[in-house]
């Protein structure tokens, strides 16, 4: 069917977690782009889980050297570059030329590392997923991306049980952000107008043995994504799809992971 005002359209998606990313919520990805042929494409960032340069896994042992780290990065970089491959594919099939990537605090890991080894630039996030060659806009950890009156970012600003309310509250501003891996929305109106935050989830694994560190607690994560349709003077419609157990419905049409 032919779009009647709307002028373009985004398909944007969240944390991934390479290679812990759920690979049917994946696939439900892959097929939506197909579907509905985006014009530009928004990935938010945590391309990868990147535990290999983390911090984290030397709280409480000696860090090894250089040497034994580097198998274990060479991995996570060929896993978030595969993951990258498969949905580079879809959206190539279907002629998208405007993509940006807007690096997470995973992402940022590998930064950090470079830092460390100054003689292995190679290793910085854009560099290690090609994002240049890729086609990739790059936003570095931080920087917000405006594409009409929405802002995008990975979400890391701010938190709290209602982080939507929370963004709302300190920037006063639309905006779409991944991070917290939980879908939620809220909205104010301003002397200026109305305008909302969305929170949409994740892509990544949410097994338990993908997520011990949360040591069994419950959350309130979910599989989704979004697809923004912009219109006159900037003016866009949200549609956030939730994807529940490898499935979600888009455009009155079931998709299977």
């Amino acid at each position: 069917m032919a779009d009647k005002g709307v002028v373009k359209r985004y398909m944007v998606t969240p944390d991934k977690h390479a290679p812990l990313h759920d690979r049917k919520a994946i696939s439900v990805v892959r097929q939506s782009i197909e579907i509905i042929k985006p014009d530009g494409y928004i990935d938010l960032g945590d391309l990868g889980e990147w535990g290999s340069v983390s911090h984290w896994q030397w709280k409480k042992k000696k860090k090894p050297p250089l040497e034994y780290l580097m198998p274990r990065i060479e991995k996570d970089v060929n896993a978030a570059n595969n993951l990258l491959d498969e949905i580079d594919e879809s959206l190539d099939k279907v002629n998208v030329k405007v993509k940006h990537m807007c690096e997470g605090n995973h992402d940022a890991w590998l930064n950090g590392f470079v830092e460390e080894h100054p003689y292995l630039p190679q290793y910085k996030f854009p560099n290690a997923c090609d994002l240049a060659k890729r086609g990739y806009k790059y936003h570095p950890m931080g920087e917000y991306l405006k594409v009409g009156k929405l802002y995008f970012y990975h979400g890391h600003h701010f938190g709290g049980q209602y982080h939507t309310a929370n963004h709302l509250r300190k920037l006063g501003c639309n905006i779409m952000y991944g991070h917290w891996h939980s879908m939620q929305q809220d909205s104010v109106t301003h002397m200026d107008g109305p305008k909302s935050a969305w929170s949409i989830g994740c892509l990544k694994n949410m097994s338990a043995e993908d997520n011990a560190w949360l040591g069994g607690r419950q959350h309130k994560w979910a599989h989704g994504f979004a697809i923004v349709d912009y219109y006159s003077k900037g003016r866009f419609t949200v549609h956030p799809i939730q994807i529940v157990d490898g499935r979600a419905s888009v455009w009155g049409e079931e998709i299977k992971g």
